[in-house]
C-alpha cells in the first residue's frame, strides 16, 4: 500500500494527524498552517502596532519557547517592526527554576532577544521555597500565580515596553472557563476568554495562542527540535486547576473539537450589567497588581501576612480577620517597592544576546 500523501500539498509524504483537526500533513505543511492560524489569530485582533516593544513571558517551558520563536519567525516574515524581549519571573523554586532559566538563557542567545530576569526574591523578599514551607502545598499557587502576575507587570515595567504576551494555550483557556464555572465566578466568565486584556494598572497583556492545541504546539516543539524545559513545577500537582485539566483530557480524547467548542462557549456568555457593576472598590483591589485607594492589593495582602507571621491570612477569611485585629502593620515590615515606568531599555539592567548568538 502506498504511503497516504499530505491532505494539504499532496506531495509529501503524510508524517502526523493533527489533534486540531485530525488532517494528516506532511512536517513542513504542519509547520506552515501552524505559523499561519497563529499569524491570523494576532491579525483579526490587531494584537500590534508598528513599533510596539513586546515582553515575551518566558519560562523555559514549551509554550514560551514557541511563542518566542514564532513571534521572532512572525516579525520577520510580515514585517510587524516589533522590538521583541524576553522577560523571565524566577520563583525561587530549587530544582525547578533554577534548571528552566539555563533554558531561558540559551533561548535568549539562540532568538538574539534581550533578556530581563526579575525574582520574587528582589521583587517581594520571599521564594516560593520559603513560602511553601509556611503555607503548605495546598494553596501554594494562589501566592505564586498572584505574585507572578504582579512581577510580570513589574518587569515590562521596568523594560519600557508596551505589551506582554504569553503563552497560555487553548487549552490553559478552555481550562479557566471550567474552573470559572465550577467555581460559581460568573464575572470572570464574562473576560477569561479575552484575547487581549488591559487593566487601569497593567500594562496590555495578550495570549497569540489562543486557539493553539497544546498537543500541537509539542508536537511543533519536537520537529522543530527547539530547545526547552520540559519538568513540571514541583508545586502544581496539587493545584485545582489540575482537575480541569484531567477531564479536558477526558473530553478531548472522546470529542478532540471540545476545547475550541468550550473556549466558543465561554466567548458566548453574555454577562449581566449588573453583576459586572457589582464588584465592590475592595474586590477590584483583591485582583489588582497596585493598591486601589484604603485598599491593599491582592500581592500587598499576600505579603503582609507572611511578614506577620500569617501566611494564611490571605486565602481565608477567618485568618484574615485575625490578621485585622492585630491592628495596623509595623512601619518597618518589608512592603513591595514601586516601580515607575522606565522609558528606556537602558534604564534597566538586561542581559543582551553576545554578538556570536544563533537566530
Amino acid at each position: 500500500m502506498p504511503p497516504k500523501l499530505c491532505a494539504l500539498c499532496h506531495d509529501a509524504k503524510a508524517m502526523l494527524k493533527r489533534p486540531k483537526t485530525g488532517q494528516q500533513i506532511c512536517r513542513e505543511c504542519f509547520f506552515y498552517v501552524f505559523e499561519t492560524e497563529v499569524h491570523n489569530t494576532i491579525t483579526e485582533a490587531k494584537l500590534f502596532k508598528p513599533g510596539d516593544r513586546v515582553a515575551i513571558g518566558a519560562s523555559g517551558g514549551k509554550d514560551s519557547t514557541v511563542l518566542a520563536y514564532v513571534m521572532k519567525i512572525l516579525n520577520e516574515r510580515y514585517n510587524y517592526q516589533l522590538e521583541l524581549f524576553l522577560l523571565s519571573i524566577d520563583e525561587g523554586i530549587t530544582g525547578y527554576r533554577d534548571d528552566s532559566l539555563e533554558t531561558v538563557k540559551r533561548n535568549q542567545e539562540q532568538y538574539s532577544m534581550p533578556l530581563k530576569i526579575l525574582s520574587y526574591d528582589e521583587l517581594y523578599g520571599w521564594t516560593m521555597d520559603a513560602i511553601v514551607s509556611e503555607v503548605g502545598r495546598k494553596n501554594n499557587c494562589t501566592f505564586c500565580g498572584v505574585f507572578r502576575r504582579q512581577a510580570l507587570d513589574r518587569g515590562a515595567a521596568m523594560l519600557g515596553v508596551d505589551h506582554i504576551v504569553t503563552g497560555h494555550n487553548a487549552d490553559d483557556i478552555a481550562e479557566t472557563v471550567l474552573m470559572n464555572i465550577m467555581r460559581g465566578d460568573i464575572a470572570r466568565l464574562g473576560r477569561c476568554t479575552s484575547i487581549c486584556t488591559q487593566g487601569e494598572d497593567t500594562i496590555r497583556r495578550s495570549k497569540p495562542f489562543k486557539y493553539a492545541y497544546e498537543k500541537e504546539i509539542v508536537m511543533y516543539a519536537y520537529f522543530k527540535k527547539l530547545d526547552y524545559f520540559s519538568t513540571e513545577c514541583i508545586y502544581s500537582p496539587d493545584a485545582y486547576r489540575g482537575h480541569a485539566r484531567t477531564f479536558i483530557k477526558d473530553l478531548e480524547a472522546a470529542r478532540p473539537s471540545a476545547i475550541i467548542d468550550i473556549i466558543h462557549s465561554g466567548e458566548a456568555f453574555e454577562v449581566r450589567e449588573e453583576v459586572k457593576l457589582s464588584v465592590t472598590l475592595k474586590e477590584r483591589a483583591s485582583v489588582a497588581v497596585t493598591c486601589l485607594p484604603m485598599y491593599l492589593c491582592k500581592a500587598c495582602s499576600l505579603l503582609e501576612g507572611l511578614e506577620r507571621g500569617m501566611a494564611r491570612s490571605g486565602i481565608s477569611d477567618g485568618e484574615r480577620k485575625k490578621l485585622e485585629a492585630l491592628g495596623d502593620a509595623p512601619s518597618n515590615m518589608r512592603t513591595i517597592p514601586r516601580f515607575e515606568r522606565a522609558g528606556q531599555v537602558a534604564d534597566v539592567a538586561i542581559e543582551a544576546p553576545s554578538s556570536n548568538g544563533g537566530t
